[in-house]
């Protein structure tokens, strides 16, 4: 980056949400392996918020069967059903309001941004499973080795009960194995399309026939009876393998340290992959034997990541223009309600991704509605001066602390826009009209 500050800006962006001028100055007088050793270092494994009351309740899902199928009568059965939705409606927008909440108040805000990635890469959602107890026991796990190892993690997924239920894993029986599951494990969360065969897709639903849910608790469990113990080969082991087995042999083959370390990249560093950084850092991470901590410290100290050119070559998500915006100015929203509509609207509905194979991001977060979604809700968070405290209370000198003292207005767009506005400078108002004006340049919108 062209100055220590401008390269401190553009790491704290690419691994949190609205950094503060005053972190941004602590973090330039030190080296980037500093700053990242530091944020890998006191990275947390849980969240800061207690979670939602019913998160340790059985989940709905198995308690509205159990209910719904001891009801007498057609009336009655669909009494229940509509009021089981209604519930499940309204914990659903309690935990998305959570998450916005622990994402706009956590001291450790790579944590966060590492489980908003892994949502997207082992999707699960809530119109699919119908469970938001199970929703957020995912979350939990997700966020729990989310800068852990790869190999832990993967293993949770497999036994994870709200992807069982969303990719129909508890009716994989033995008799009649259910390839939903195995299929995307190797072409969404391992390997990639054109890595694997039909063939190692068929066996590996096998190995994990039976591999279901506890009814009574609603954690995994696996049921002997509907497992197929038999041989089977994947790619290229023979045995009486289980998911286990299949999930080591996965790890076995480079190309899923490539797959993991080419889908960090796309959201840390840019949109295209490089080749020959990819194959150093995969390297990195197997030999690390799939612990995350090492690949994220190489990926976020790499000549790449730090070419200047790099500024601003990313598109915010909607969860990052909103949390970012919320945190970098003290915003605090009418409504957790308010949040989760606004990230629906822009496109990013938390819990909610719109299929399997996540949000596609990247330039696919903008379109005519979108781009113009985003101007409304930023218009809505400046509408009046009080909600941005830090500017509307103290001004230049809360905000920019010594930075006021030189030319305000050009240290405000520097913590704002990693590049150059593109409708140029404010034309006077104060440090109000002056954040308002950045925040609706097109500029804001990258980081």
């Amino acid at each position: 980056m062209s100055t220590g500050y401008d390269r401190a800006r553009h790491l704290l962006c690419r691994t949190g949400f609205g950094p503060t001028h005053a972190e941004i100055v602590r973090a330039s007088k030190l080296a980037p392996r500093d700053v990242v050793s530091h944020l890998l270092k006191h990275a947390r494994t849980s969240a800061t918020l207690a979670p939602p009351s019913w998160s340790s309740e059985v989940p709905l899902l198995l308690a509205r069967r159990a209910k719904i199928k001891m009801a007498s009568g057609k009336k009655e059965k669909q009494r229940l059903r509509k009021q089981s939705n209604a519930i499940a409606a309204t914990r659903g927008l309690e935990l998305k309001g959570w998450w916005y909440a622990e994402m706009t108040r956590t001291d450790s805000p790579l944590t966060e941004l590492m489980t908003l990635f892994w949502h997207n890469h082992f999707t699960s959602s809530l119109k699919a499973v119908k469970s938001p107890v199970l929703l957020y026991r995912q979350n939990v796990t997700l966020r729990a080795h989310a800068l852990g190892n790869f190999r832990t993690l993967l293993r949770a997924v497999v036994r994870d009960p709200a992807m069982i239920v969303y990719l129909d894993n508890r009716t994989n029986r033995k008799r009649k194995p259910n390839e939903n599951f195995a299929r995307e494990l190797l072409e969404l969360f391992t390997l990639g399309e054109g890595h694997y065969t039909e063939k190692d897709i068929k066996e590996a639903a096998r190995a994990f026939t039976g591999w279901h849910i506890d009814r009574k608790t609603g954690g995994f469990r696996v049921n002997a009876r509907q497992h197929d113990a038999g041989q089977k080969t994947f790619m290229g082991k023979t045995g009486a393998l289980d998911g286990d087995d299949v999930v080591d042999t996965i790890l076995a083959n480079p190309r899923a340290s490539e797959y993991v370390t080419e889908r960090l990249w796309r959201a840390f560093v840019s949109p295209t992959p490089d080749a020959k950084a990819v194959t150093r850092l995969a390297k990195v991470l197997r030999d690390a034997d799939y612990e995350l901590a090492p690949l994220m410290a190489a990926l976020l100290t790499s000549p790449e990541m730090l070419d200047p050119a790099q500024a601003g070559s990313l598109i915010k998500s909607p969860v990052q223009l909103i949390v970012g915006t919320l945190k970098l100015f003290q915003i605090v929203p009418e409504s957790s309600k308010v949040l989760t509509a606004a990230g629906r609207r822009l496109g990013q509905d938390l819990f909610d991704p719109p299929n399997v194979k996540g949000w596609p991001g990247g330039e696919a977060w903008i379109t005519t509605d979108t781009l113009l979604a985003r101007q409304h809700l930023l218009s809505r968070f400046f509408r009046q001066p009080e909600n941005a405290p830090q500017l509307a209370e103290r001004g230049w000198p809360a905000m920019l602390g010594d930075g006021f003292k030189g030319n305000p207005v050009a240290a405000l767009q520097r913590l704002m826009l990693p590049i150059e506005p593109v409708f140029g400078e404010p034309g006077g108002g104060g440090p109000f009209a002056s954040a308002r004006h950045f925040a609706l340049d097109p500029a804001y919108q990258l980081f």
